[in-house]
């Protein structure tokens, strides 16, 4: 889910609106993080969730939630949001370590820890670029557990929606060097015209031999699926109701977009990736994931 929102505000933090949504994907990495079979580890997230007084009460072990793996919310939706970070944490290092590229920049970058317990190479620096409330509120939590980067790590506030890219710039980000780029749970809650400008940007601002990942959806009507199990679990469980967050605006087709300027694209469904690594979500009826597509591209070098 989105940590950037399109209807919360600074003040808020991580207390309402999109906000609390970058606290159900930390609660969702917890309890991944304590599976027997885990496919991602982060030690922050449960302090997260902790720390917040909207999820302290949330479960971050799938031992407490009584109906564990057949529970919509916590079992099946939360093994997605693990199964997306195996694989977008893959993603980043792979990029680093084949593409040579040491300069990353994640877009809407919430309460994501991979500064703090990822292995990356030698010479990386790392924008993390949301909210001030959202930025605010996960270095108090990160300050209070004497936390310290693996990498050089450079915050960024910003509102994703306008012109981020000169606060970005002015951090000391350098577009003529190769840049990986992550915008996870990010553009379902962003108008149209604000997912175009957003891949607009990375396009201008991504010299030769970039990368580029993000996840969008491709239902033609969300509210197809507004009583399916995930949705409904969600909203009755934690009072989100996320579609009333998402924008239900008909999306651009990025992946072409981006292909259109230059760049090699491959759209996969999360479903692959579940059998490929042989664990996380499998389609179902009425299947509020059904439309979910991760985006992966390239800039390919001259």
């Amino acid at each position: 889910m989105a940590d950037t929102a399109q209807r919360d505000t600074d003040g808020q933090g991580v207390a309402g609106g999109v906000g609390v949504t970058a606290l159900l994907v930390a609660a969702a990495r917890a309890i991944e993080t304590h599976r027997a079979d885990s496919l991602a580890q982060d030690d922050y997230a449960e302090h997260f969730v902790r720390a917040a007084p909207a999820s302290a009460g949330w479960p971050v072990r799938l031992g407490q939630v009584p109906d564990g793996d057949s529970d919509p919310l916590w079992g099946r939706f939360a093994r997605y949001f693990g199964l997306r970070t195996r694989v977008l944490d893959d993603f980043l290092l792979d990029s680093l370590h084949t593409g040579g590229a040491r300069q990353v920049v994640l877009l809407g970058a919430g309460l994501d820890a991979r500064a703090f317990r990822l292995d990356w190479p030698p010479g990386c620096v790392l924008y993390e670029m949301d909210r001030q409330g959202v930025l605010a509120f996960k270095h108090q939590v990160l300050d209070a557990l004497s936390a310290a980067p693996r990498t050089r790590r450079v915050p960024v506030p910003a509102d994703l929606r306008a012109d981020w890219a000169g606060a970005l710039t002015d951090a000391g980000f350098d577009p003529s060097a190769p840049t990986v780029w992550l915008v996870e749970g990010l553009l379902f809650y962003l108008p149209s015209a604000a997912e175009t400008h957003l891949i607009g940007a990375v396009d201008r601002l991504s010299a030769r031999g970039s990368a580029l990942a993000y996840e969008v959806k491709l239902d033609k009507d969300l509210l197809e699926h507004r009583d399916s199990p995930l949705y409904t679990a969600t909203h009755q469980q934690l009072g989100i109701d996320l579609l009333d967050l998402f924008s239900l605006e008909p999306r651009p087709d990025s992946a072409a977009a981006l292909a259109h300027k230059g760049w090699t694209t491959a759209v996969h469904s999360p479903f692959d990736f579940t059998r490929r690594h042989g664990r996380g979500p499998l389609p179902e009826p009425n299947d509020a994931l059904g439309g979910n597509r991760w985006v992966f591209g390239a800039r390919p070098r001259p």
